[in-house]
């Protein structure tokens, strides 16, 4: 039946090939893509012509290098005639791009955090997504699905706290296992973190109200803690470079953000460790979208199925350290070394992260950052 089947559209092809050699162009179909990137990532038995071109935006650094020299040539093996664009940029600045473009649509699809893939949805930015476009969608547990499918997660890392191994030896420091330790008078002056800006300090405020009886629907207990955690630092550090300076130089000795960054310092020489809470943490789940009115869609949709294929799965974790969003088989150091307690995770509520994280910015420049190093 397969042969007849390929037989059949090989007669099909040669048809067309011939029309299109008397003057009358085969039309490019619009229909999505058919089995575009299985879950072993083989040749589809049967495709439709994708777009010439597709731009993507994500995050830059490591992501993007992975992106370009080896997510991208693999995509074109399988389709050489799509031309791939990468747009770098943190996930606030990729959706208020797409927000600016929204009438003229010039980015077709991106990979944000879930706060801001949230945002976006909100403003009605994304396309919806499905298996019947993305047939490895299915391979993503129910736990990480997004709001109205309005996305799909590619990959996650749980945050957490993470400390300079050598520093708090040398210093005779507690080894953190609580949220809560890092409001403990010992650590004074040994602690670098974002303020509520940042994914990595506004996580930080909820789990603390989470370690302390409130959550993200009742913050108070986080703003206490972190009220506390102000006055044992100078100031609040601004970006991720600058927390990685921070404990590079031992300036401070922990800090808060994600097992992935954590692991890939550790693995250029700085000594650092990574700790999943005792009350646990959320995950920061990377969420493709696809861009609503865009150029490339059916482009788009196959790009995305790529994404969920064992190779690029296992790409994440070994290269990045990023948790796969499927079930993939992954080398057992790395398997190892990403374990964490998944029932322990704190599923955030992104619809009130996005309507209060203004306010908490807010109440924080007023509240909080007046008591750094008081």
């Amino acid at each position: 039946m397969k042969k007849k089947t390929l037989s059949v559209l090989s007669i099909f092809a040669l048809t067309g090939s011939l029309l299109a050699g008397c003057g009358s162009p085969a039309p490019q179909s619009s229909a999505p893509a058919q089995n575009a990137g299985s879950k072993e990532g083989g040749q589809a038995e049967a495709q439709v012509q994708l777009e010439d071109a597709l731009v993507v935006a994500g995050n830059g650094a490591t992501v993007e290098k992975l992106m370009k020299d080896e997510i991208f040539k693999k995509f074109n093996e399988k389709y050489p005639n799509v031309k791939l664009t990468y747009v770098s940029g943190v996930s606030t600045e990729i959706v208020a791009k797409v927000k600016a473009q929204q009438n003229a649509p010039q980015i077709d699809l991106t990979i944000v955090e879930g706060g801001e893939q949230e945002k976006g949805r909100q403003e009605g930015l994304w396309d919806t997504v499905s298996a019947a476009d993305i047939p490895n969608m299915k391979n993503v547990p129910d736990d990480l699905k997004i709001k109205d499918d309005s996305g799909v997660v590619v990959n996650f890392t749980p945050m957490g706290i993470s400390y300079n191994s050598e520093l708090v030896k040398e210093k005779n420091l507690p080894v953190p296992k609580s949220w809560n330790d890092l409001a403990k008078p010992e650590v004074k002056g040994n602690i670098t973190m974002t303020d509520v800006a940042s994914n990595f300090g506004r996580s930080t405020m909820i789990m603390l109200a989470y370690a302390n009886g409130g959550s993200e629907k009742n913050i108070e207990p986080g703003f206490e803690k972190l009220g506390t955690i102000a006055g044992y630092m100078p100031t609040f550090a601004k970006s991720a470079a600058q927390l990685q300076q921070n404990l590079q130089n031992k300036s401070a000795a922990y800090t808060t953000w994600t097992m992935a960054r954590s692991l890939t310092q550790k693995e250029t020489g700085l000594p650092i460790e990574f700790v999943f809470p005792e009350e646990g943490g959320n995950i920061v789940p990377n969420v493709a979208t696809l861009v609503k009115g865009a150029k490339h869609p059916q482009a788009a949709k196959a790009f995305v199925d790529f994404l969920l294929t064992d190779d690029v799965q296992t790409m994440y974790a070994t290269k990045l350290y990023y948790n796969p969003a499927t079930p993939v088989k992954l080398p057992d150091d790395v398997a190892k070394t990403l374990e964490f307690d998944r029932s322990k995770v704190v599923n955030f509520d992104y619809e009130v992260l996005s309507k209060e994280t203004s306010n908490w910015l807010d109440r924080f420049n007023k509240e909080i950052a007046p008591k750094t190093g008081k």
